[in-house]
């Protein structure tokens, strides 16, 4: 095959490098029409460039067809196309369902590829059926007796034309249905049947990238002979050729005609040399150049494919390096030419070594010399470089820039991009090996992901249209290229040299980042806007460059894409040293795919592991077909909108950036696809008029719709959609969607036919309304007047009606006569005789309300109903005309000229004076009057220049325009008050118009002037609203009146007020007038501003307030009248008021509110209780307080504790307060209470006595003898209930007893008492401790007594036998947990004896705590404790002489000694302040540990701890803490059994612990505690075990369940311990030697002769250090 060499032109383009090609098989006229006027306008945007392997591509904007590599399926709609297919006897079909030979192909603007034979075309994860064998039903139907197409209109009405005629075939795989979720837009109605049993399947066409299967090659390749002969395919490269490498050294080139062209290597060294790692053709496609596993290249002549055109060896083994040159046995895998010759090349090995290789000119390959020159890594055997540590390496990925169809400086510098793991190197070997950039991997990669790595080029190419954002003619070279999920572009820039022989300066410039969700393991080019990236989990993604959006993704798992493991053993350690605080490293490195993925002129080309696949990405023509051909019409219109305004993937299915070219090349497609899609839709429904359901069709026009609006079409939609739609009797549903767009203002010109069309649906359908809102959107100058008019007449459509007038003719006054007219027989229906029926006057009624709106729209300047602005010159022109009409004051002729008058009252002789004024004020005043409010905000009333001229003499209007113009507010309100006088006008339509003028007057008041007496009459009128819905309004419009009106006899107006309510003008007339008693009084009265009276005793009664005390004296009295009202108000606020401003009236205002006692209480809460500072009760608030506690004793009674220890109650009455409290049951304020007046042993015994009472009640609760009230409740809660009672009250006790004896000790009779009294003799403190501990005792001995019953006795028995009833606490019991219950009352005890020992224990001596000797017996020499003890077993033995009833008392009594908190702090207490600060120190040492100095033992050398130390250490360590914590439990159990002996053996001494201060040094000592071996056990020195562990331990050390136990025995020297065996525990020394204590051992018998040995039980043993001695 003869190939020429690529030249360039002038203008620096290439030549065409297909040109020796085979051409496209002959193609099929008829089918290749349909695509070529597709297609026609994207060849227009194509470039051509040199594709990445040094081929000229034609560039496509996005993606253009590729037709050429699809041949022609077999359609969905099989039965129309089967006998066709079948006649064509010159295509055999193979037994795979394929057919040989050339197939027949549309043609494409890409006419670069001849068709491929033996591929077929497929769906992804379904298969389309074969010719002859299909049962696919057909998915469009026949439209017999429609308008045949017209030219522009045949691409896409043929799919729907006749299947008679010939040459029918559809150039693509049909769309099946049930793969409608490929389609973002598919809404297929058809249900397809296929058959898969023949034929191989790839991906619809609509999809971004279609899919095709090289059979043909793919049984040469991959069949058994093929893996026999050749080896398995291993790597793949594309350009003119596709070019396979294999497992066993062949290449195998084939054209694309799938014909296997040569093969290369058979018979030479390089079938010697192992598999074909890499492949590279050069740029003129003659020279293929191979790499191979054991290192060596070999590079060959197509044309002479028998020997290599050059070999370039490997290294030589066991020779010393002369040369560079890749080591032996080292892959490799990446290979390339450099620009156009074929004695250049670079190449990249597994090693992570890249080399670039020059061959000299000659004659053969004997005559060449190769030159290899080392551009990136270190050979193995090269001394690593000073300080710094080399880690492993390889080149991930490798490519050498390709050339572009335009000249350019890089093209002359051998450029070659080179990616390892850590860093992107561009080196250019031209004229000699030179870096020219280098950057370190994104930080933005994520943790711990995959090592990946890809790279690709895109040469630079001449633009057909310039750059839109550079706009430059020429595109810049780009390097995309990707570490694990991080995918950057990297643009080069030239800055030429100053000197032309020198090379530009290049510039790398980082322009997009993207990232993506897994790794990316390939990356290639797909044109120059489009990337296709393929990701680990083997998904496509297709990005578009500028934007990097992710325009499309699928899977391609089932494509089974080739991969290989080519890093892994390179980067083996650096994976193994993965390390997880690094968030750089890699856990995994991932297999290589770059040899599989490879693009080539728009095309994409998969090595699979059984097959080679080609793809090709699909163009916005072939996505509207393939959508038409399924049937799918609104989905085809919908996407070809989105081509259309540019909301689609443009870049991806080869639309142009430009929207003027976009627009020009879609347009016309749009509208041939909604013009065949109504088509075929509406005979559709012509041949199967049965089935009824029109929704498809109601869908098809809102699509249309919105195609037609964005295109700016909207013709389309009247002159052709609307006929079809009418022709079968479904206008409605065109009109209905024409709706909203005529709402909108989309839509505003419509035919007359569809206007009368329009309102007779809308009208028949009762949607008159929606019709109104409709009609008034419309432009009316497109409209029929007549018609419209007539329609809204007859129909009642008064808005549309007043819209069209308004608007068309500017007449104003018209369709205010209009709906005056509806007035006249509505005013007179009132006669019996009056024959109009009711619903005729409701919907005259109706139409005449509109009259208001109506008015309020044109006086204000806006447009009835839409409200737009109305123009200022029709604006004014029509605002006189309705002034005039209302204010003339006569009856006017209209038309204007006509003798007809109108009249408002058609049976009387005369009409009354402002007929059509009276008429409305009569219809509807308030409605009326509200209109003319907002008419008066209008600037047409006020006296301005151009009103005053436009109404001169000098301008020729009409009369009704000219006195229009003369009407002002005070002509307007002058007469409305003339008109509306009581004598004509009830009070519910005259109150408006007071409302009216006593609001407007204050707004205007250059406009508008009244008399005195006029306003005055205004405020009287107010006053007189007639209903409580009108006081609100009433009261402030006279506020605005009052504003700027100052009647002069307000003081007779004040009770026309008060009657009216309005309190807010008294509040202002009092406050004015300083009357602030009937300012105080006010506030009270209003209904409304309750909560206001405090802001109002604020302002009358604060300090500096101005008041007299006349004043005050009133603002007081009328407090006191209304103090009841205040309270009830708010009594938190009214306290604060009152306490603050008037304290005085405390009582008066408690006293108004006695039968409200809540409301007492919180009024003094307030009070009493602002803060939480401790209370200073003055005499004055005595009875204050003691009211407080009585009531609170009611709502409040947990809070009477807490509030009598705050308040300092020495003068309140004790006779008073302790009744409430005894009556309410808060025992324990009444014992808190009487213990501050001092009677303590009072307290104590009322205190005792509520204890008893206490008791009694649970006593009957459990042995079921409880009140009524108390047995219906739940046992358990009532029974928890009154024990947690018991508690509270007994830490009142313990808190009475502690007050006690503080107050004893710090008075100092105690030390009194000590030297003058008996030892035996209680002091009076003590007393009240023996008090409150036998009133505990004796309530634990008979509830425990009682929750554990006695079995029955005979008599019980008996009486159970004889059948008879026997009520017993059992019947309780059995509900209750007594376990938990009896806990809780044994704490009684237990919190009692524990408070007096901890009470009693305190030193008794000050100067003990101050000196500085610190004897024993200083410590305690207080003896309460042990006395009232004594006293208290004395007692007990007197009153109970078996002490077995005793037991369980004194096991409570020792068990707060055992577990209480505060004993364990008294036991701290009696230790010497030297030796708790040694302990301490020493366990925050001993928590603190010791770190060694370094990860090896002193001895041995092997390492001990860290990263590869070897043996079970963490087994060992959890063994350890497995033993120590089962020792712990058996301390923990011989401490509670209180065994003396063990405790003996198991109490800590005081020997050494595990550091002492000052044993850092050279004489550095340390224990070694605990052996993961089991064989030493404790901690500390003299610390024993008792023999049940130490028999456990001894078990734990048996030889035959430990290894290594005993050491090292027999070591001669530290090198013995080199041996494998597993080592046991670790000695760390004071001087923080670490050492293997068997080592250590060995050391010290080689020294010492002997073992140093701990105690008897083996728990400690001391070393020195050997190094430091």
């Amino acid at each position: 095959m003869s190939v020429n060499t690529p030249r360039r032109d002038e203008e620096g383009s290439v030549d065409d490098m297909m040109a020796d090609e085979p051409d496209l098989a002959p193609t099929d006229d008829q089918s290749l029409s349909v695509d070529r006027a597709m297609r026609q306008q994207n060849e227009d945007d194509q470039a051509t460039v040199t594709g990445v392997d040094g081929e000229e591509v034609e560039e496509q904007p996005a993606a253009a067809s590729p037709i050429a590599l699809t041949p022609i399926a077999p359609s969905t709609i099989a039965n129309r196309y089967r006998e066709l297919v079948e006649a064509e006897h010159d295509v055999t079909t193979s037994e795979d369902g394929s057919t040989d030979g050339v197939l027949r192909s549309a043609a494409s603007p890409l006419e670069s590829f001849p068709t491929l034979s033996g591929d077929s075309p497929s769906v992804q994860g379904s298969v389309v059926s074969s010719p002859g064998s299909s049962n696919i039903l057909p998915s469009l139907a026949l439209r017999p007796g429609l308008r045949g197409p017209t030219p522009s209109f045949r691409p896409f009405d043929r799919r729907f034309s006749s299947f008679g005629s010939p040459g029918t075939l559809s150039p693509r795989p049909s769309s099946p249905a049930f793969l409608a979720g490929h389609s973002r837009t598919l809404s297929v109605t058809s249900n397809l049947l296929l058959d898969s049993s023949e034929t191989e399947a790839s991906s619809p066409p609509w999809e971004v990238v279609r899919w095709t299967k090289l059979l043909k090659l793919d049984g040469l390749a991959f069949s058994e002979s093929g893996r026999r002969n050749f080896g398995s395919p291993t790597c793949l490269a594309v350009s003119a050729s596709i070019v396979l490498g294999t497992s066993k050294g062949v290449i195998l080139v084939f054209d694309f005609n799938q014909n296997l062209k040569m093969i290369i290597g058979p018979g030479t060294k390089a079938v010697e040399s192992g598999a074909v790692i890499s492949l590279a053709i050069s740029a003129d496609h003659t020279t293929i150049a191979g790499g191979h596993a054991n290192g060596s290249i070999f590079t060959w002549d197509t044309t002479r494919p028998s020997r290599p055109f050059l070999s370039i060896p490997h290294l030589p083994q066991l020779q010393p390096r002369s040369t560079d040159g890749h080591v032996p046995n080292t892959a490799i895998t990446h290979l390339g030419f450099l620009g156009t010759r074929h004695t250049a090349l670079v190449s990249a090995d597994d090693r992570g070594m890249a080399f670039s290789h020059l061959a000299t000119r000659g004659t053969g390959s004997l005559g060449r010399t190769v030159k290899t020159t080392r551009i990136l890594g270190r050979y193995p055997d090269a001394p690593p470089p000073v300080g710094k540590t080399l880690k492993p390496s390889t080149v991930l990925a490798f490519q050498a820039l390709p050339l572009g169809n335009v000249e350019v400086a890089t093209d002359s510098m051998g450029l070659t991009a080179m990616l390892t793991p850590y860093l992107l190197v561009i080196v250019s070997t031209t004229p000699v090996a030179q870096t020219q950039h280098k950057c370190a991997r994104p930080k933005e990669m994520t943790a711990h992901s995959a090592m990946t790595g890809c790279l690709a080029w895109f040469p630079a190419v001449r633009l057909k249209v310039p750059d839109p954002l550079t706009g430059s003619i020429v595109s810049k070279v780009k390097l995309v290229y990707c570490w694990s999920n991080v995918l950057t572009i990297l643009e080069v820039e030239e800055e030429p040299a100053e000197n032309k022989d020198k090379p530009p300066t290049l510039r790398f410039r980082p322009r997009n980042r993207w990232k993506c969700e897994e790794p990316i393991v390939a990356v290639q080019w797909l044109s120059r806007s489009v990337l296709t990236v393929l990701t680990i989990t083997q998904r496509l993604i297709v990005l578009e460059d500028r934007t990097m959006r992710m325009t499309e993704a699928f899977d391609l798992i089932h494509k089974h894409i080739y991969h290989a493991d080519l890093f892994s053993k390179q980067l083996h350690a650096l994976v193994e040293q993965f390390d997880d605080e690094d968030p750089t490293m890699h856990g995994v490195v991932a297999d290589a795919f770059y040899m599989s993925f490879k693009a080539y002129k728009g095309r994409l080309f998969l090595l699979g592991f059984t097959d080679v696949s080609l793809g090709a990405l699909s163009n916005w023509a072939d996505r509207l077909i393939a959508l038409m051909e399924s049937g799918d019409y609104v989905g085809a219109i919908r996407l070809a909108t989105s081509y259309y305004t540019g909301d689609a993937n443009k870049l991806t299915v080869g639309l142009p950036e430009d929207t003027a070219l976009r627009h020009s090349m879609v347009i016309d497609k749009l509208m041939e696809i909604m013009g065949a899609s109504l088509k075929h839709a509406f005979g559709q429904r012509t041949r199967h008029r049965e089935g009824g359901d029109d929704k498809h069709l109601r869908e098809l026009a809102q699509t249309c719709f919105i195609a037609s609006h964005n295109a700016g079409k909207t013709d389309f939609l009247f002159d052709e959609m609307y006929e079809w739609y009418e022709e079968a009797g479904l206008e409605g549903i065109f009109l209905e969607t024409l709706e909203p767009y005529i709402i909108d203002g989309s839509i505003t010109a419509i035919p007359p036919a569809v206007v009368k069309a329009l309102v007779t649906h809308f009208v028949s359908n009762g949607l008159e309304t929606r019709l109104e809102d409709i009609i008034c959107h419309m432009d009316t100058s497109t409209l029929d007047l007549d018609q419209v008019t007539t329609l809204c007449k007859t129909h009642g459509l008064y808005d549309a009606l007043i819209y069209v007038w308004n608007q068309a003719l500017n007449d104003y006054l018209t369709p205010f006569i209009d709906l005056l007219a509806l007035l006249v027989p509505l005013m007179h229906n009132g006669d019996a005789d009056s024959p109009v029926s009711v619903l005729e006057n409701e919907t005259r009624e109706t139409n005449a309300l509109k009259i208001f709106p109506y008015l309020s729209f044109i006086l204000t300047g806006k447009t009835y109903p839409t409200g737009e602005t109305i123009p200022d010159v029709i604006a004014q022109k029509a605002k006189a005309e309705i002034y005039w009409f209302l204010f003339s004051g006569k009856s006017i002729s209209w038309p204007k000229g006509s003798s007809k008058r109108l009249l408002t009252q058609p049976g009387q002789s005369q009409e009354p004076s402002f007929p059509y004024l009276r008429m409305i004020l009569n219809f509807d005043a308030p409605s009326f009057l509200s209109m003319l409010n907002e008419a008066f905000e209008d600037s047409f009333l006020n006296d301005s220049p151009e009103k005053q001229l436009a109404g001169g003499p000098g301008c020729d209007l009409p009369e009704e325009e000219m006195f229009g113009l003369t009407v002002d507010r005070q002509y307007i309100t002058s007469i409305l008050m003339e008109i509306m006088s009581p004598a004509d006008f009830s009070t519910e339509d005259t109150i408006y118009l007071d409302m009216f003028v006593a609001r407007n007057l204050p707004k205007y008041p250059q406009y508008l002037l009244f008399t005195g007496s006029t306003l005055t009459k205004v405020l009287l009128g107010l006053c007189r609203y007639p209903g409580d819905d009108l006081a609100e309004d009433a009261q402030l419009s006279a506020e605005y009146l009052l504003s700027v009106y100052h009647p002069p006899d307000l003081p007779d107006l004040i009770p026309r007020f008060k009657e009216a309510g309005f309190y807010r003008i008294l509040k202002r007339i009092y406050k004015a007038d300083k009357e602030y008693g009937k300012l105080t009084l006010t506030y009270f009265e209003d209904p409304n501003e309750r909560e206001a009276i405090f802001d109002c005793i604020e302002l009358c009664l604060r300090p500096h307030s101005g008041l007299t005390r006349r004043q005050v004296q009133d603002v007081h009295q009328v407090i006191k009248s209304h103090a009841g009202k205040l309270v009830q108000i708010d009594p938190v606020r009214a306290a604060q008021a009152i306490g603050t401003y008037a304290p005085e009236l405390h009582s008066h205002i408690l006293g108004s509110v006695s039968e409200q006692p809540y409301l007492q209480y919180t009024y003094l809460k307030t009070t009493l209780e602002p803060s939480t500072e401790v209370l200073n009760v003055r005499p004055n608030q005595q009875d204050l307080v003691e009211q407080y506690l009585q009531l609170m004793c009611r709502f409040e009674p947990s809070h009477v504790p807490e509030y009598v220890n705050k308040v300092q109650a020495t003068n309140l009455r004790l006779e008073k307060l302790l009744p409430t409290m005894e009556e309410t049951g808060v025992i324990d304020a009444a014992v808190i209470l009487m213990a501050k007046e001092g009677q303590v042993r009072e307290a104590m015994a009322r205190l005792t006595r509520h204890l008893k009472t206490l008791e009694s009640a649970l006593h009957g609760l459990l042995t079921g003898t409880a009140s009524p009230s108390q047995a219906d409740l739940n046992p358990q809660e009532s029974a928890e209930e009154l024990v947690q009672a018991l508690q509270n009250y007994t830490r009142v006790g313990v808190w009475l007893c502690q007050e006690q004896t503080k107050a004893t000790r710090e008075s100092g009779h105690a030390r009194q008492r000590h030297k003058s009294n008996s030892k035996d003799e209680l002091s009076p403190d003590e007393q009240l401790w023996l008090s409150l501990i036998e009133s505990c005792v004796q309530i634990t001995k008979r509830a425990t007594s009682a929750l554990q019953p006695p079995p029955p006795d005979d008599s019980t028995q008996a009486q159970l036998m004889n059948g008879e009833s026997h009520h017993s606490s059992e019947s309780v019991l059995v509900s209750l947990d007594t376990e938990k219950l009896i806990t809780l009352v044994r704490s009684l005890v237990q919190s009692t004896f524990t408070a007096l020992l901890s009470s009693t224990s305190t030193r008794t001596a000050r100067s003990a705590a101050d000196t500085d000797d610190i004897q024993p017996s200083a410590i305690n020499t207080n003896l309460s404790f042990l006395r009232v003890l004594r006293t208290f077993l004395t007692r007990a033995a007197a009153s109970s002489p078996n002490l077995a009833d005793l037991r369980s008392v004194l096991s409570s009594i020792f068990a707060a000694y055992a577990y209480e908190e505060s004993i364990l702090g008294l036991s701290n207490r009696l230790l010497e302040r030297s030796l708790f600060v040694s302990v301490s120190q020493a366990v925050q040492l001993r928590q603190r540990g010791w770190r060694p100095k370094g990860s090896t033992c002193e001895a041995c050398g092997r390492r001990v701890w860290g990263p590869g130390v070897a043996g079970n250490v963490y087994e060992a360590w959890e063994d350890r803490q497995a033993a120590e914590e089962s020792q712990r439990q058996a301390r923990k159990q011989l401490t509670m059994s209180g065994d003396k002996a063990a405790g003996a053996h198991t109490e800590r001494g005081k020997g050494k612990d595990y550091v002492w201060p000052g044993t850092d040094g050279p004489q550095g000592r340390e224990k070694y505690y605990g052996n993961t071996n089991g064989d030493e056990k404790g901690k500390g020195k003299g610390k024993a075990v008792s023999p049940r562990l130490k028999q456990q331990d001894e078990s734990t050390n048996d030889p035959n369940q430990q290894a290594n136990a005993s050491g090292h025995e027999g070591m001669q020297g530290p090198m013995v311990a080199k041996r494998e065996q597993k080592l046991g525990p670790l000695v760390v020394l004071a001087c923080r030697h670490i050492y293997h204590q068997a080592c250590l051992d060995a050391l010290e018998m080689k020294h010492e002769g002997a073992v140093s040995k701990g105690d008897e039980f083996g728990t400690k043993r001391e070393y020195r250090c050997p190094i430091d001695r």
